[in-house]
């Protein structure tokens, strides 16, 4: 299978970008981000699963960490013309770190531990289910901190000989108390303190599906139902929840896929 170099993503980024408000890319990377308008769309599906089209033919969709590809596309148009576009998914490659004697509680926490995350993390996909009609999305996005990038989207530790998930975002290390702020305009879906893993978290809807989450906060500036705009402070960075070190651990998704922020149009590279 061939891998792709960082200059060959950033390149597949960019064709993903410029596709904004015009057509559907040829191919995208894994963890990547597409955001089209196609005039005269009225529908769309993606995988053989319907998404949203907007009054002005917007879609957009995400290819996963695993996503082998190619995206089977269908699309639908006013004058009755349908199509199918397979869309290839460039791979990357994910580096993997083993660590061992790691205490086995910390691998896999005691059954009372394990069914409150159960319930956190329940709570927490609940909230990315929302599709507005909202394009919040399509001015872009800016970075939340900045500070130096201490783990990347989709990178993987085996503890003790035990695969766990890969990373689900881009934790980017700040001092204590640093302000968080909203990478671009969305509602607040989720906000609180104090869960097992991920401490005070908040998770932001751009639309469409499209969502931040925000990880380890040391305090929430936000609520539910609340409609802030980009660069509006929503919290402050922390190392609630387990994490070793103050940092923002931001994530993105398109309901149940995460996407890398890195590849998120707007964002320029470290």
């Amino acid at each position: 299978m061939r891998r792709w170099s960082t200059a060959a993503l950033a390149l597949l980024c960019a064709i993903a970008a410029h596709a904004a408000g015009t057509a559907l890319p040829a191919s995208i990377s894994q963890g990547g981000l597409v955001v089209a308008r196609l005039p005269e769309l009225t529908q769309a599906s993606v995988g053989g699963k319907p998404v949203r089209v907007g009054a002005d033919g917007t879609l957009v969709f995400g290819a996963g960490r695993d996503e082998a590809g190619p995206l089977l596309v269908n699309l639908a148009y006013r004058n009755g013309h349908r199509e199918t576009l397979r869309i290839a998914v460039a791979p990357r490659d994910w580096p993997i770190e083993r660590v061992d004697g790691v205490p086995p509680k910390t691998v896999n926490p005691p059954p009372e531990l394990a069914a409150r995350i159960q319930r956190e993390q329940a709570e927490v996909v609940a909230a990315r289910n929302r599709d507005d009609d909202r394009e919040d999305f399509r001015a872009g996005f800016a970075w939340p901190v900045r500070g130096r990038i201490s783990g990347r989207f989709g990178n993987q530790r085996i503890y003790n000989g035990e695969p766990k998930s890969p990373h689900s975002g881009m934790d980017i290390a700040v001092p204590q108390g640093t302000p968080v702020q909203a990478p671009a305009d969305g509602i607040v879906t989720f906000a609180k303190p104090g869960l097992y893993l991920t401490g005070g978290t908040v998770l932001l809807d751009h639309g469409y599906g499209l969502s931040s989450n925000f990880l380890h906060l040391s305090r929430l500036d936000v609520k539910v139902g609340q409609r802030v705009r980009q660069g509006e402070v929503i919290g402050a960075a922390g190392m609630t929840g387990r994490a070793t070190g103050p940092h923002v651990h931001w994530g993105f998704n398109w309901f149940g896929v995460r996407l890398d922020p890195l590849l998120l149009p707007g964002i320029a590279k470290p």
